[in-house]
């Protein structure tokens, strides 16, 4: 069972005012997010800063000093960390033009000479260096300490490492053999004077060796490191996590890989960067913890080329994304075809039980894995909550009275799927009804949008907001992130939204992102309509230089006319909502037909029916 907030705040701080190993003390501990691979989603192991402050949400950081405890999260998480924070801390809103930065606060609240303590293994050398910087400035320093504070408050009751099998991924499905890519990396390796590459993002490793695992829920990877050389590769896994199907893998895949314990990659990184004659290509976004080792004279700080080669699809990796988001769809055409007929013959079905089914009939699909993510099944003011997660606690009934939220994804063999919809089953009101087609005019208007070449995904964001901020509305999360092929459903190093993405590598043919954007009331209800994109070429003779992308709707499934007010809608805007609805119906009857759906058959008739 696990101790209440106050006794593990008070413990920390008995440990922060005596530090192991006799290191003195600190005056303030920050507790990231991230786990070693600063990961977005992390194991039960490294869900470190929900252990101590209760928010389980993807994004945010603590600090605690001698008096205060206080949790950074972003605007999808306001609502969820207000009601899961107790009366021992206190919440800053990022990004909030009011609220102080973590640093700021830092600066701003601790006496000069105070030192503020942070796993360096759980800080990426990118978010270090600006606030190392900043504390020295105000008189402070930034601590590195190796032994984790809060894993010794958790002790014998946090979990254990994830022991999970991996398994090869054929070629029909990734397309490319790993001595093929690593071709391509090492002659990126020699243009940059590189001897060594880290690679330290587990997706990245498994995009690299074809391989995946289950180590994250929801996230098909592997806890490793990986180090690229000019005439060696070393996986650094537990071997016990390896089958004779792996090593058998790699011949296959024309390589040749050493394998060395996880725990084995500081000194031997340490080793190699001291010996080599080039440089050490280490992402800005690998942990300080490995950063540290290398001679700043020898590092080579980009994001690797493993990130860029990823986001951009193969042909056969485009293949499974689409087809994959076919059998999505059918699946997804079934929940609410199904879930439409339960409310209206007045069966009560709950935001778990909704989901449930969903996934149910997700499981039957070809190649399917697991989810991607939590399922988001949110009814009425749920659904303001935006990275909402249904417990026994918080479900709310799905009923004809208001709107239901469900935003799901799944893992296939051949790709991933992200998808969200927001459906009435009742009579919407008529302000429901102008701010989910406000919603739609935006996806709509960023899912045509024409642009050159290269462009970075923040100048494409403010497309899909306009028609909201016309009104004076808006949302708190971003438009769109990068979708792995069957990897993170988040994937970098591209995304749309406002703040910058500082990896940003421009939008490239093949690439897939999503195209989401939303509108919340707080306590009364939740919009968003996610569509996944595949970039494509546009023939446009206005940027023959330069070239021109537009977007491919992948994503199968209807949006529900009855939520439009047609007359804020242009023609053209009519049009492709017209044309996209009929690629879903030819996509789809087919399928249904085959497996004599009749009730999904007559619901996808009606939903894709022209306005």
């Amino acid at each position: 069972m696990m101790i209440k907030a106050s006794e593990t705040l008070s413990t920390l701080r008995s440990l922060m005012r005596n530090l192991p190993n006799n290191l003195g003390s600190i005056q303030a501990y920050i507790i990231p997010t991230d786990d070693a691979h600063q990961s977005e989603y992390i194991c039960d192991r490294d869900k470190r800063r929900a252990f101590i402050c209760g928010f389980d949400g993807s994004s945010g950081s603590c600090v605690v000093t001698e008096d205060e405890a206080l949790l950074w999260t972003d605007g999808r998480y306001y609502l969820q960390a207000s009601k899961q924070l107790n009366e021992n801390w206190k919440l800053m809103k990022d990004g909030l033009p009011t609220t102080l930065t973590l640093d700021a606060y830092l600066c701003k609240n601790l006496k000069k000479g105070s030192k503020v303590g942070v796993d360096p293994n759980l800080l990426s050398a990118r978010n270090w260096l600006p606030l190392a910087n900043s504390l020295k400035q105000h008189g402070c320093s930034l601590v590195g300490i190796e032994e984790n504070l809060i894993d010794l408050v958790w002790a014998e009751k946090q979990p254990k490492a994830p022991q999970n099998k991996i398994i090869p991924l054929g070629l029909e499905h990734c397309g490319k053999k790993i001595g093929d890519k690593v071709k391509e990396i090492r002659a990126q390796m020699t243009e940059n004077c590189c001897s060594v590459l880290v690679v330290s993002a587990l997706d990245e490793i498994a995009w690299l060796m074809n391989l995946r695992g289950n180590d994250i829920d929801y996230n098909p990877v592997f806890f490793s490191y990986c180090l690229v050389m000019m005439d060696e590769i070393i996986l650094f896994v537990d071997e016990n996590k390896l089958s004779k199907e792996v090593f058998e893998h790699f011949k296959t895949n024309e390589v040749e890989v050493s394998i060395q314990p996880y725990n084995a990659i500081k000194p031997t990184l340490k080793e190699k960067a001291q010996n080599c004659e080039g440089k050490v290509w280490i992402s800005l976004g690998s942990s300080q913890g490995l950063t540290s080792l290398i001679c700043e004279t020898k590092l080579h700080q980009e994001k690797t080329p493993i990130s860029v080669m990823k986001a951009i699809k193969n042909d056969t990796e485009i293949a499974g994304m689409k087809n994959c988001h076919i059998r999505d769809g059918v699946a997804l055409c079934q929940y609410f075809a199904w879930l439409e007929k339960e409310l209206e013959e007045n069966r009560k079905v709950d935001e778990i039980s909704g989901a449930d089914k969903l996934q149910e009939l997700r499981s039957v699909q070809d190649k399917f894995v697991g989810l991607s993510f939590p399922t988001i099944s949110s009814s009425g003011p749920n659904g303001a909550i935006i990275h909402y997660n249904p417990t026994p606690e918080s479900k709310r009934p799905i009923t004809k009275d208001e709107l239901y939220l469900c935003d799901s994804g799944a893992q296939y063999l051949d790709g991933t799927t992200d998808v969200t919809r927001t459906l009435h089953f009742g009579v919407p009101t008529e302000f429901e009804k102008e701010c989910f087609t406000r919603v739609l005019k935006g996806q709509i208007a960023l899912g045509t949008a024409i642009f050159p070449t290269k462009t970075k995904g923040q100048f494409l964001d403010t497309i899909a907001r306009k028609p909201l901020w016309d009104v004076g509305l808006n949302y708190a999360h971003g438009t769109g992130h990068g979708v792995g092929h069957f990897l993170n459903v988040h994937e970098g190093p591209i995304g749309i939204g406002v703040r910058p993405m500082p990896d940003d590598c421009g939008l490239q043919e093949n690439m897939v992102l999503s195209n989401e954007p939303g509108y919340y009331e707080d306590g009364q209800f939740g919009i968003r309509l996610e569509n996944i994109c595949c970039v494509k070429p546009f023939n446009s003779k206005w940027f023959k230089s330069q070239g021109a992308l537009t977007f491919e709707t992948i994503t199968m499934c209807p949006i529900q006319t009855k939520m439009i007010k047609k007359n804020l809608l242009t023609e053209k805007e009519i049009q492709v909502l017209n044309e996209y609805h009929k690629q879903v119906f030819d996509t789809l009857e087919p399928l249904l037909k085959d497996v004599g759906d009749e009730l999904t058959l007559k619901w996808l008739a009606r939903e894709t029916k022209s306005i």
